[in-house]
């Protein structure tokens, strides 16, 4: 089941557990926070079968603080910037569950790149080095997260799509880690040597500005 839902289900956790509580305190009938509740976790499976987790991704959004909302802000700026530098095309990209709703997209917001270098390249000499730009790029978010916050709260869907590609070109799962690790590695150098351009580009998208827009605002403070 997707995080989401579990959120969204131990919520309801929650409200039984509190209603039961203050139920006889407060003469709530425990009929009521109960049917609530069962109500919400049904809603909530319901969404991840039918709908994969995007109503409930909704719902959960509405609730995010700003707070929140600057760090997916900053997740995906790591996702955009290292993809310019390592010549991997960026078409869009969504920074809530509202905007990645309708462009089609799950989750809470990302970044949409041009994928037919990588789908192309399966009997190319140079397959491997596209490869790990990709696997860089992914893994981008969790190391823009980890430089400006000093933890990652994002970033799971970002793992699953490294491994998934790891797994169709038949790596063995033993060397997933190294590589994650690698990939990791490759991206917070370039966030951390491209820093001036990183934060023009998070300004940049704060205004939800056009790709082409961000894409101006890294060249003009590119540092070589």
């Amino acid at each position: 089941m997707q995080q989401t839902a579990l959120n969204l289900i131990a919520i309801g956790v929650f409200i039984i557990t509190l209603s039961s509580l203050l139920g006889p305190i407060l003469n709530i009938s425990p009929v009521i926070p109960a049917a609530t509740t069962l109500g919400i976790m049904g809603l909530a499976t319901l969404d991840n079968l039918t709908w994969n987790g995007k109503a409930t991704t909704l719902f959960l959004d509405l609730f995010s603080s700003p707070q929140q909302r600057q760090r997916v802000v900053h997740h995906e700026a790591g996702h955009f910037l290292v993809a310019y530098f390592l010549g991997i095309p960026v078409v869009g990209y969504t920074l809530s569950a509202w905007e990645a709703f309708k462009e089609g997209q799950p989750g809470l917001g990302g970044v949409v790149f041009d994928t037919n270098l990588l789908e192309k390249s399966a009997d190319l000499r140079e397959a491997p080095i596209i490869l790990e730009r990709f696997c860089t790029v992914w893994m981008a978010g969790i190391a823009a997260e980890t430089i400006v916050y000093g933890n990652v709260e994002g970033g799971e869907s970002d793992r699953e799509n490294l491994r998934e590609v790891l797994r169709f070109v038949g790596l063995p799962e033993s060397v997933y880690p190294q590589k994650e690790r690698w990939a990791y590695l490759q991206a917070k150098s370039l966030l951390e040597k491209h820093q001036k351009s990183y934060e023009a580009l998070v300004q940049a998208m704060e205004k939800r500005a056009s790709v082409e827009e961000c894409l101006q605002a890294i060249g003009r403070n590119a540092q070589g």
